[in-house]
């Protein structure tokens, strides 16, 4: 069974920080990958920013220059260091990882972020 511990969101005004964290355990498959999915209110989810195992990282243009991920494989955690924040990156932002090459994958319950003056 896999157990999700995803914390950091709130509420801040437009152009304050953020620091999303997310560890996982429990996982019955190997960690490739690990991500922040962004879901506005009423809307679908969609990528933010991951990393592999590797370092690699992908970033949504939108969050180019103010997001930053990052992780600790010995701890199976990721981070999402969020800056210069928008109302519009208000939403549920669900931490997830995966296998790619074998096609398995598992999602976080979510935290809120709230971008408000």
């Amino acid at each position: 069974q896999v157990q999700f511990v995803e914390s950091g969101g709130g509420l801040v005004q437009p152009g304050g920080s953020l620091r999303l964290s997310c560890a996982v355990s429990g996982t019955e498959f190997r960690i490739t990958v690990m991500g922040w999915y962004h879901q506005p209110p009423g809307k679908e989810c969609q990528l933010v920013a991951d990393i592999t195992r590797g370092g690699g990282r992908y970033y949504k243009d939108s969050v180019k220059g103010r997001f930053t991920i990052s992780r600790d494989t010995d701890k199976d955690a990721a981070y999402l260091q969020m800056r210069r924040l928008r109302p519009e990156d208000t939403g549920l932002y669900y931490c997830h990882v995966a296998d790619l090459s074998r096609k398995k994958d598992a999602w976080g319950q979510g935290t809120q972020v709230t971008v408000s003056s």
